[in-house]
């Protein structure tokens, strides 16, 4: 095989592997010891597998404002539980608790998602972490 072919062999390659790559586990990156509470406007919403991801701006009583990104579940295990794509939307004022990212940046995993009327959706993946319920969804 000449090097020109093996280039693109294994170009491919790299291509087709980056979706398994982006997947990752609760445990590989959030630190189920860390919960955060975080209310804030929703400022974006990217709907795509591997997991969902929504930024929130939260400001401070100082006026500080900080941008934390949470990942969620895949957008077909949201659909299942009858999470559409509308159901975060930018704009809305919103209350997320979760878990820290462990490299301690403002990235999170977003397990749960209030509203201000009460209502509230688990946008987390079935196998996460969830603030304040046990392994039967009980709090």
């Amino acid at each position: 095989m000449n090097a020109r072919r093996m280039v693109v062999v294994f170009a491919s390659l790299g291509i087709a592997c980056l979706p398994a790559m982006a997947h990752h586990s609760f445990a590989a990156e959030y630190d189920g010891n860390k919960p955060v509470t975080v209310d804030g406007v929703v400022t974006r919403v990217e709907w795509q597998n591997p997991h969902i991801w929504f930024y929130v701006d939260s400001t401070d009583e100082g006026g500080k404002v900080t941008h934390w990104a949470f990942s969620g579940g895949a957008p077909g295990q949201l659909m299942r539980r009858g999470i559409m794509k509308d159901v975060i939307q930018p704009g809305m004022t919103v209350h997320v608790e979760g878990y820290r990212a462990k490299d301690g940046s403002n990235n999170a995993n977003g397990a749960k998602v209030t509203f201000p009327d009460g209502r509230s959706v688990f946008t987390a993946s079935a196998e996460d972490k969830v603030p304040d319920q046990d392994k039967n969804g009980k709090k």
